[in-house]
């Protein structure tokens, strides 16, 4: 099954290039082993649009205006760049908000699961484990038939409306307005410099376009179809994230459970907060690194997904549902099987719909 190809090379060294890079923005000033991690700096920015008034998490990530700008440019490099969205947006939105609420139970995206191993971190592994039982139950109502539906062209100008709010990220960051907020202390006054960062977010933002890694992508064809492809692209960003810490900042790798930076060890709800982001990642076709970049290439299903995901980092901190270095607060853990239950409840449905459709054709 792992046969080392042409293709599965390049996607391999791409993953490489963000590894390394993930492990040198924590060594020049990123939050400890979140060199990358979407759903938390989406989080942040949430925070400095006043969306939640966490204030150690408010601060325009230029990793995200990177990402954004890289991948709007591959595509249109590539003539990758298309209008299109209307399938089941409105659930694209909600999912997108539970993916986002999953991922802070846990305290951090797929990508950040990745660096956090890759330093040490076996807390990651619990959320590894749970993020690939969710991809494996996702996968089970792929089989029977799950869809969201088709979605057509739409007008370019619902394409560049992330494209616009990168840019509008991006003049807030320099000019800095009063009603945008910057945390001055814990994790959101952590990050490695502007430039550096926004630099950094283009190259992956390119590379990202151009091999379409997606941790859910390669867990899901692993386990469905037995294509190890986009997995290359996984461990290349591991070891390279690996190498480089042990390299650059060998007093910072920590093997185990305790003292880990921006992480808890109440492993149930490590393995259920990745569950949810693995299992609405085959849901919504993407996890939340994916849905940033295909709404930078033209998908409005992406878009809405994305600011589900800043609306769901709302409502994770206005209503104490998000973890923290102590653990899940009570709020997040009946939060997190209510999601479960709806999560599954929205397959089933759109199971049975799909299913009724090609009847009816």
């Amino acid at each position: 099954m792992f046969t080392l190809k042409k293709e599965n090379m390049k996607i391999f060294i791409g993953g490489a290039i963000i590894g390394i890079l993930g492990a040198l923005l924590v060594k020049f000033g990123n939050p400890g082993n979140m060199g990358f991690c979407i759903a938390c700096f989406w989080r942040d920015i949430s925070g400095a649009l006043g969306f939640h008034r966490a204030e150690v998490v408010q601060y325009i990530r230029p990793e995200i205006i990177g990402l954004i700008f890289g991948a709007f440019i591959s595509s249109l490099a590539f003539g990758d760049f298309r209008s299109r969205g209307g399938s089941s947006p409105i659930l694209r939105f909600l999912m997108g908000v539970f993916m986002m609420i999953g991922a802070l139970i846990f305290l951090g995206c797929p990508l950040r699961m990745i660096l956090r191993l890759a330093n040490g971190d076996l807390n990651a592994l619990v959320g590894l484990i749970g993020f690939i039982g969710g991809i494996f139950v996702g996968i089970q109502f792929l089989k029977k038939g799950y869809s969201l539906g088709r979605a057509s062209t739409r007008s370019k100008t619902e394409a560049l409306v992330v494209i616009v709010f990168g840019a509008l990220l991006l003049l807030f960051l320099v000019i800095r307005p009063a009603f945008v907020f910057f945390s001055t202390e814990g994790p959101g006054s952590s990050h490695a410099p502007m430039i550096l960062s926004i630099a950094a977010g283009l190259i992956v933002g390119f590379i990202l376009q151009r091999t379409r890694i997606c941790s859910g992508a390669a867990f899901r064809d692993l386990i469905l179809i037995k294509d190890p492809h986009y997995f290359y692209g996984i461990l290349g960003i591991f070891l390279a994230a690996l190498v480089t810490n042990l390299i650059a900042n060998p007093a910072g790798f920590n093997l185990g459970f305790e003292g880990q930076p921006i992480a808890h060890n109440n492993h149930v709800f490590n393995f259920l907060g990745m569950f949810i982001v693995g299992l609405t990642a085959v849901l919504l076709g993407g996890c939340p690194i994916r849905q940033t970049i295909l709404a930078a290439e033209g998908d409005t299903d992406a878009g809405l997904t994305v600011f589900g995901l800043i609306v769901g980092a709302a409502v994770s901190h206005n209503f104490k549902l998000a973890a923290s270095g102590e653990g899940v607060p009570a709020n997040g853990q009946i939060a997190t099987i209510i999601i479960i239950v709806l999560l599954l409840i929205i397959a089933f449905a759109m199971t049975k719909f799909a299913a009724e459709e090609r009847r009816n054709r």
